[in-house]
């Protein structure tokens, strides 16, 4: 497994755990909430939590840093494709 592989599965770990964490805590602010409903936050004045907002915030940026390793494993697989089919037979 490559380093960029090993860091984007432990960056999973992390979102999960986050995601978690997120979810908790909205339903400690109001009880029954669903992971659906706290993607619509500004539906729930008592998500305008300052806590729940940080950790939030500590979740979307776990899912960019996910996006952009995944990015950059799909840009080095394309090259090693293309490097392939120009090595490859004329």
């Amino acid at each position: 497994m490559t380093s960029l592989e090993l860091a984007l599965a432990e960056l999973e770990k992390l979102e999960t755990l986050q995601i978690k964490k997120v979810i908790d805590l909205a339903r400690r602010l109001k009880p029954g909430l669903t992971a659906e409903d706290i993607r619509n936050p500004h539906d729930f004045p008592e998500l305008e939590d300052p806590d729940w907002h940080y950790q939030d915030g500590v979740l979307t940026g776990v899912q960019s840093a996910i996006a952009m390793l995944r990015s950059m494993r799909n840009d080095a697989e394309d090259a090693a494709a293309a490097a392939r089919t120009a090595d490859g037979p004329a």
